[in-house]
């Protein structure tokens, strides 16, 4: 009976970075960068709000968009640090995870024949969902461009048909983050237009050379843009999967149906910790910014001095050098480095077709482990001369 299954779940292939990453786990002594998750604890305030949740029998259904207390928070903490003011009885979302706010985001504005936009290289969890959606993805390639959409390549990619522009800064796998200035000069391509913009700013706590700046905050374009964030990567809670979205009510009431028939409400206990988390924010998101900044730094001065072409990252937790060897296609080489030198990247053809020629490497690692990670690159490189 299988081809009574949907065509195009059945063409949807999984992840690569996942792939990848399944192929080398039963290797022994490998040094694996290839995981995007931060290596700190979430902080033990928040697991005791979870813990607390327990203990008072908080673990019952509640509001379909969260509870209020912590839509107040997410609230609060937009308007603080992003100014963005987004009311929280009408215009957030807690969602299960990041991953289910892209997706009823996807579900809710999108329709078969509409295009969306994407920047190339890019996380390979969009496209399956605009897909299921009976939506086009239409890929940009960035990799002339420092990794990022300009107004003139983002301008030629919009037809008739273009429904979306996914805008994904920080970015993965690359790290490429805008500016104010960058976003401005694309607001200009995108105001007035009728094209929502979804603003994945998942990574936003994590930028290192200038303030973040939402796309939603700039020219007018908050009614067209839905942004997406969430506290996985900023508190170390990926197990929690704890996402949300912020979009003007008209969209959100419509998002708003989708979730709740979707997953009906993020997980009780979750949303306490996440409460906690996004009331006491400050100390532990310092921190890691301040680490990931330190091992941003020294993994590219590494790969510089190792003779790689790289870009260095504005934000995230990602780096993605340009790897070619004996004319072997990112997957194959990948291959060869768990083989022969016992280091596992991600090819770079995970995050798209213009990712070839790339490998990505995440640094969300103690810095022991970076240090051999790169002295077993450097020595496999040499041993290829």
């Amino acid at each position: 009976m299988k081809h009574l299954l949907n065509n195009n779940v059945k063409k949807i292939e999984i992840s690569g970075i996942r792939k990848f990453f399944n192929l080398v786990s039963g290797e022994k002594d490998i040094v694996s960068l290839t995981i995007g998750q931060p290596d700190f604890h979430t902080p033990d305030n928040v697991k005791q709000a979870g813990i607390q949740a327990i203990e008072n029998n908080l673990t019952t259904y509640t509001p379909n968009q969260g509870i209020l207390d912590l839509r107040k928070a997410i609230h609060h903490f937009y308007k603080t640090n992003y100014r963005l003011d987004y009311r929280p009885e009408s215009e957030i979302i807690v969602t299960s995870g990041a991953s289910e706010a892209i997706d009823i985001t996807f579900r809710t504005i999108l329709a078969p024949g509409d295009e969306v936009i994407l920047p190339s290289p890019i996380y390979p969890g969009y496209e399956p969902l605009i897909t299921l959606a009976g939506a086009k993805p239409i890929h940009v390639n960035t990799t002339h461009t420092g990794f990022k959409f300009t107004p003139d390549i983002l301008a030629d990619a919009i037809s008739e048909k273009t429904k979306c522009v996914v805008l994904p800064s920080p970015s993965n796998p690359t790290g490429a983050a805008y500016s104010e200035e960058e976003l401005q000069a694309l607001a200009e391509v995108l105001k007035g237009k009728e094209i929502f913009i979804l603003s994945d700013e998942i990574y936003s706590e994590i930028v290192f050379d200038f303030a973040h700046t939402s796309i939603a905050s700039i020219s007018d374009l908050k009614n067209q843009t839905i942004v997406i964030n969430g506290v996985s990567k900023s508190h170390s809670m990926t197990g929690f999967r704890i996402g949300y979205t912020l979009a003007p009510e008209w969209i959100s009431e419509q998002m708003l149906k989708v979730h709740q028939y979707n997953v009906s409400c993020a997980a009780s206990i979750s949303q306490y910790a996440a409460l906690e988390a996004l009331t006491t924010y400050q100390e532990h998101t310092a921190h890691i910014k301040q680490v990931f900044k330190k091992r941003r730094d020294y993994v590219y001065e590494r790969l510089v001095k190792i003779g790689l072409e790289v870009e260095q990252p504005q934000g995230a937790f990602y780096m993605f050098p340009k790897l070619q060897l004996d004319n072997l296609n990112s997957f194959d080489l990948g291959q060869s480095l768990v083989r022969d030198a016992k280091l596992a990247l991600v090819p770079g053809t995970s995050f798209s077709k213009d990712g070839e020629g790339y490998m990505r490497l995440s640094y969300a690692y103690h810095e022991d482990i970076l240090k051999e990670g790169l002295d077993r690159l450097e020595a496999y490189l040499l041993s290829k001369k």
